[in-house]
């Protein structure tokens, strides 16, 4: 089994390498990470999980070596309610491979959009979720290992994953699967709501109510500068460049003492997450 992480403190990583790594590898990723006082990185395996048994070795020791913190993100083609039996069950596989991934790494957690509703009822939709989620568990069990499953919340109306969708679907396979928060998505997919003081707390109440402090404990969220319609979601920012109020974000995660990680996605990720990191440490 996969050990449990014990986090001390709220960590900044980046999604993917860093910008500045160029076409350098894993190797010059981590000392930049290093350089810049940042905590690690989130793996990106947007177009596959691609990554051979020698390189997977090598994250997994350096990173340790370099006390870094990583996390996952399947691949963008994934659809547990696709209308086509086959595109599920490769959604689920895809799934499964990244938490492989996460273990022979040593990442704590992975990530994914999971489902579109296609025009159907949200309960239907809910249910085959959680209905392909159970089968990606069973994988990992047989198996035997554990990293958490963690859907994401998405940034438009038309995906599945609203808060309380996640938060229900983490409450049905305790110790298995909790949120992944991205506070950026919620704001678009809201319009433009989820962006103050009040709004950032009801998101961590529920989740520490409803589901248990460890879920606060053991966060995983995303956060970028977003640009978004009245559909939802249109395209990541920079931070800056943004209407997004990472600031109070910063404060209310400081005072719910939320530990674990915030993975940012912003276009000039190691930037912003030092950004991040440093208006986190002054407040």
């Amino acid at each position: 089994m996969q050990k449990s992480f014990n986090f001390d403190k709220l960590n900044f990583l980046t999604a993917g390498m860093p910008l500045s790594t160029g076409k350098g590898s894993y190797s010059k990723a981590f000392e930049i990470l290093n350089e810049m006082d940042l905590d690690g990185m989130e793996l990106e395996f947007v177009h596959g999980v691609r990554m051979n048994d020698e390189t997977r070795v090598f994250v997994n020791k350096t990173t340790k070596e370099k006390n870094l913190i990583l996390t996952a993100h399947a691949p963008f083609y994934v659809n547990l309610n696709a209308r086509e039996e086959e595109k599920v069950e490769a959604s689920v596989i895809r799934v499964f491979e990244t938490a492989v991934a996460a273990r022979d790494t040593g990442a704590f957690s992975i990530t994914f959009h999971a489902a579109y509703y296609l025009g159907q009822d949200k309960d239907v939709v809910y249910n085959q979720v959680k209905t392909q989620v159970a089968k990606i568990i069973d994988l990992m069990e047989k198996e035997n290992f554990k990293v958490w499953i963690r859907p994401e919340t998405t940034g438009k109306a038309t995906q599945w994953g609203d808060l309380e969708e996640i938060i229900n679907l983490s409450k049905e396979f305790e110790g298995y699967v909790l949120p992944c928060v991205d506070f950026s998505h919620l704001h678009a997919r809201s319009a433009g709501e989820y962006n103050t003081k009040d709004e950032f707390s009801y998101i961590l109440d529920s989740i520490g109510n409803k589901i248990g402090d460890y879920a606060l404990a053991n966060f995983h969220g995303h956060l970028a500068g977003i640009e978004y319609t009245a559909k939802g979601e249109r395209q990541h920012l920079n931070l800056k460049e943004s209407d997004m109020n990472y600031v109070d974000l910063l404060k209310v995660l400081k005072d719910f003492g939320v530990k674990g990680v915030l993975v940012c996605e912003s276009p000039n990720i190691e930037e912003d997450a030092k950004l991040l990191k440093e208006t986190y440490l002054t407040l």
